[in-house]
Parts: structure tokens; C-alpha cells; sequence
């Protein structure tokens, strides 16, 4: 077939449940992602896939509720095709190496990829990330950040991504020569909708009606907040927000000892002031960070299940459910038209 757009997935680093609240996050590509093949033309974006059932027939101009799409996986499809409105449609099939439910953005992936297949101006990522990112809103219902769509469009081979998800700023780090990144899967599928991530934006966001904007605010006015699990999920977007340029300075000056240091602190935030982490991911972390050569690990992503992030000495044996090893990944491209 004549058109093959790439988007891998990612692994974050640190900065989880930040991106919604206009912080800070330092993910990588990997590489693992989402192909599109197929050919332009018609009226229509017709896509099968080799993981789901199903076709995706969206016709140009979108549908008025992509949640209402059958198959499930094809209103991640249709909420793309209405963002971008794309004057060609497009016939093909999707791949993937990405396991679904692991925390690693196949959804963002998907969308990344349909969108670049389309003909989306990959020479603007914010925009396209933005447009991603109001698709996968409206084509399950939940308030995500736009940190995955963003990082699968403007990944740089060899350095993590630094944004600002206020300003979206993207500042690209360069990662250490003697380090790689493990990602290790916890066996427990994970799914954000019907999860509590909802939930806990909303209470971020009540939060932030108390002591004003989490980015800004200072441990004295978060430790002030009255209601415990308010000031909980407060206390960890703040510190988050600090250990990911901790993080960042760490690995540009090959410190990683540290950067060991502050994923442990991490993941200790997202379990006991943010809640998302499981019995399972904690042992799964625990395990790892036991192993001689890794300098620290944590839970990546939303949390709920998912996976766990090393950070280790290259070739380091990590007995388990590795899913990924290697350095950081370029981003989405359009391989051939």
C-alpha cells in the first residue's frame, strides 16, 4: 500500500497527574507503537486492526457523537477524523505493537497515527496534540491531559521531553549514555474510563479553588488545605511538579543515583497521597528496585494497573514481565506516501 504513518507509545518518566493541572511531566517515546497503512482517497476512513474486531467506516466530516461508535476501539477513529477534517479519505489497516491497558498511550498512539495518515501538519505539534487530545475527550468521556498525544508527536531519538503543559513548552533532554529505561508490566489491565481518574481531577480542581493554582501553590498553603483528601492530592501535584526539573537536572548532569532516588519518591506520592497505585504495582516495584543495577523505579502513567518504569545500568537482568528496553524514541512520522 502506498501510505505508512508510525506514533509509538511512551513511558513517563515522572510528572503523573500533572498534565491536567497545567504542570510539569518528562516522558520518553519507546519503541512501541501504531502503524497505519492503507491508501488516500474517497469519502470515507475505513481502517480494520490486527488486535480489535471490527472496521472503522467514518465518513468525511465526522459523526455528531463518537461515543456512540461501534466498535469501541473505532470512536478514538471517529473523533480524530471530525478534529482533523481531512479533504481525503483514507482505506487501510492498523497494527500495533502496543499492549493495550498498560499505561504506555496506545490510545494517544492510535490517534497520533490516524491523524498523521491523514495529512495532520506534523511540522505543528501542539496543534495536532491539542487536536488528538480533544478527541480522545470526546470519544470516552475522560478529562485527559495532553501530555501522551504530545510526546508521540515531538519525541527527539535520544532525549526525554520536558513539558510545560501550561505554556506547552518542550524542552528536550538529553538521556544518559550509560542509563536505559525497563518498563515491566504489573498484569493488571488498566482502563481510565470507568476508572477513578475522574475523580481525581475533580478534587484537584477543588483543591486548587482553595489555594489557587497547584503549579504555583507553596507546601505551606497546601498543608493548610482542611480536608485530608484534598490536601493529599495537593501534596502531590506540588511536589510531582518539583521532582520532575529535579529529575531533568539529574539526568542532563548523569546523576543517577538521584534520578534513582526521586522515581522511588515518586511513586511513593502516587500511592500514598494520590491513591492510583495497586497492592500488585508495589510489590512489582519493590521487586525491581531490588535488583542489582537499577537505580530506582515507579509506577508510569495514570496508575489503576499499567506498567512499572525502570531506571537501570544498560543490559542489567531484570527477571519479570519486561515489556520494553532501550533509550528514548523518536517521534510520530509519515513514512511513506
Amino acid at each position: 500500500m502506498g501510505l505508512r504513518a508510525f506514533a509509538p507509545g511512551r513511558v513517563n518518566l515522572i510528572g503523573d497527574h500533572t498534565d491536567y493541572m497545567g504542570g510539569l511531566v518528562l516522558p520518553m517515546a519507546i519503541g512501541l507503537g501504531t502503524e497505519v497503512t492503507g491508501d488516500r482517497g474517497g469519502n470515507w476512513v475505513m481502517l480494520g486492526s490486527d488486535r480489535f474486531e471490527g472496521v472503522a467506516e467514518i465518513p468525511l466530516g465526522g459523526v455528531e457523537d463518537p461515543m456512540a461508535v461501534e466498535p469501541p476501539w473505532a470512536r478514538y477513529v471517529a473523533a480524530v477524523v471530525d478534529e482533523i477534517d481531512p479533504d481525503d479519505g483514507l482505506v487501510g489497516m492498523v497494527q500495533s505493537t502496543l499492549p493495550a491497558g498498560s499505561g504506555l498511550a496506545s490510545s494517544a498512539a492510535l490517534q497520533v497515527v490516524v491523524a498523521t495518515a491523514l495529512g495532520a501538519d506534523l511540522d505543528d505539534p501542539r496543534a495536532v496534540a491539542e487536536a488528538c487530545q480533544r478527541a480522545e475527550q470526546r470519544a470516552t468521556g475522560v478529562p485527559v491531559g495532553i501530555m501522551d498525544q504530545l510526546v508521540s508527536l515531538a519525541a527527539v531519538e535520544g532525549s526525554v521531553l520536558r513539558i510545560d503543559c501550561d505554556s506547552l513548552t518542550l524542552d528536550h533532554i538529553p538521556f544518559p549514555a550509560d542509563a536505559e529505561i525497563v518498563v515491566l508490566h504489573s498484569g493488571e489491565h488498566r482502563e481510565l474510563t470507568g476508572s477513578a481518574y475522574a475523580e481525581r481531577r475533580a478534587q484537584c480542581e477543588a483543591a486548587e479553588q482553595i489555594v489557587g493554582r497547584l503549579r504555583d501553590a507553596s507546601p505551606v498553603d497546601v498543608e493548610a488545605i482542611e480536608d485530608p483528601v484534598l490536601r493529599r492530592r495537593a501534596r502531590h501535584v506540588t511536589t510531582e511538579n518539583r521532582r520532575v526539573d529535579a529529575l531533568a537536572s539529574a539526568l542532563a548532569k548523569d546523576q543517577l543515583a538521584y534520578a534513582g532516588e526521586l522515581l522511588v519518591a515518586s511513586h511513593a506520592s502516587l500511592r500514598d497521597d494520590f491513591e492510583v497505585s495497586t497492592p500488585m504495582l508495589d510489590q512489582l516495584v519493590g521487586t525491581v528496585r531490588g535488583v542489582p543495577g537499577v537505580y530506582g523505579a515507579r509506577v508510569t502513567g495514570a496508575g489503576f494497573g499499567g506498567c512499572v518504569v525502570a531506571l537501570c545500568k544498560p543490559k542489567t537482568r531484570i527477571n519479570g514481565p519486561v515489556v520494553w528496553r532501550g533509550r528514548p524514541a523518536r517521534g510520530a512520522a509519515l513514512l511513506s506516501t
